[in-house]
């Protein structure tokens, strides 16, 4: 994960940062050996900050990978609250699983395999939280498909609304100014979709954060 902090604040955010127990700890390491592009810590505390601010019970996941952010999130919930992971890897969903039943959260999640739009059908609402970090291109989509389901009060986090290896920043940053440049790759088309509909839906109050790569906060106010 590329940070869109210079390293000296980064470095700072991580020294004041709640600290990771154990497993996350043994889960960051996973991602430094791995190469795997987690959220990272400071991006994870404050989907847990996020989930415990909104008192969340359900929690919906579109792109969990091997469960670090649901670790995270799963941390707020009650013993009776719930988190749905959604990953198209198999190996990955199931290394979630081990994660989160070593943490002692296993009892709290459902693990779904395959498409999270094609999941997220099947389940009613509410959500409390829900967290939007799979293929860039599909956020809008994702949002139209869980935004009945947030709940007055409730929140949605965006990973990626700023930066990752496939995300053009400078012309995501003309977009946002309004401008419209050529050639944009459908990864940056994608979140500057979704940040003009969240930034635009008068139900809904965005906020970006620079940490990590970059996450999108909307409280739903209406």
């Amino acid at each position: 994960m590329s940070s869109v902090l210079t390293d000296e604040v980064a470095r700072f955010v991580a020294a004041t940062a709640p600290e990771p127990d154990e497993t996350l700890v043994e889960m960051d390491e996973y991602a430094a050996a791995e190469g795997f592009p987690h959220v990272g810590p400071a991006v994870g505390s404050v989907c847990r900050l996020v989930a415990r601010m909104v008192d969340a019970e359900r929690i919906f996941e579109f792109g969990s990978g091997y469960g670090y952010s649901a670790y995270w999130f799963a941390e707020a919930l009650p013993d009776d609250g719930e988190i749905v992971l959604t990953e198209v890897d198999a190996d990955e969903l199931e290394l979630a699983r081990e994660y989160l039943r070593e943490g002692g959260y296993d009892d709290r999640a459902r693990y779904e395999l395959g498409d999270a739009l094609e999941t997220v059908e099947r389940y009613d609402g509410p959500f409390d939280v829900v967290l939007i970090d799979h293929q860039k291109h599909r956020y809008r989509e994702a949002f139209e498909a869980v935004r009945p389901k947030v709940p007055v009060g409730g929140a949605l986090v965006a990973d990626n609304a700023m930066k990752a290896g496939i995300i053009e920043f400078e012309k995501l940053l003309a977009i946002a100014e309004g401008g419209d440049p050529d050639a944009v790759n459908e990864h940056t088309r994608g979140i500057a979709d979704y940040l003009d509909a969240v930034r635009t839906d008068p139900a809904f109050e965005t906020v970006v954060l620079p940490l990590g790569e970059g996450i999108a906060v909307s409280y739903r106010v209406e």
